[in-house]
């Protein structure tokens, strides 16, 4: 059976991967939320500009920038919701990490205290 000591060590490693996993998939939507605001904005500027297919088919530009922007949103919303759980997992990694540096502490403690025994049962002398 593992010691409490590694299975802490394990869990502090997947805290970390879930975190990191957490922050990629904010900066994900953070990235897309931009990118959707641009595609909004570039149809805005090109819907009334001269040669521009705006004239024939307004519902289909109207269509597009609505979508874009409602896309802006619900990632930016998405980003929002991941940022809560990046701060959940930090806390939660912040946990797991001191409960680990108290055990190896401990543990470090014993292996010393064990030690110095040894060490003064081989200085006595015979009986």
């Amino acid at each position: 059976m593992t010691s409490r000591k590694d299975r802490l060590k394990k869990l502090v490693q997947v805290q970390e991967q879930l975190k990191a996993l957490h922050e990629t998939r904010r900066a994900t939507f953070l990235s897309s939320a931009a990118a959707a605001k641009l595609e909004a904005e570039t149809l805005v500027e090109t819907f009334d500009a001269p040669g521009s297919l705006s004239g024939l088919f307004p519902d289909l530009y109207n269509r597009r920038i609505a979508s874009a922007v409602a896309r802006s949103e619900a990632d930016l919303e998405n980003a929002r919701n991941e940022a809560a759980l990046v701060a959940t997992a930090t806390a939660r990694t912040n946990m797991v990490e001191r409960a680990y540096d108290e055990i190896r502490r401990l543990d470090e403690r014993h292996q010393s205290d064990r030690e110095r025994l040894d060490m003064i049962g081989q200085k006595r002398p015979p009986e």
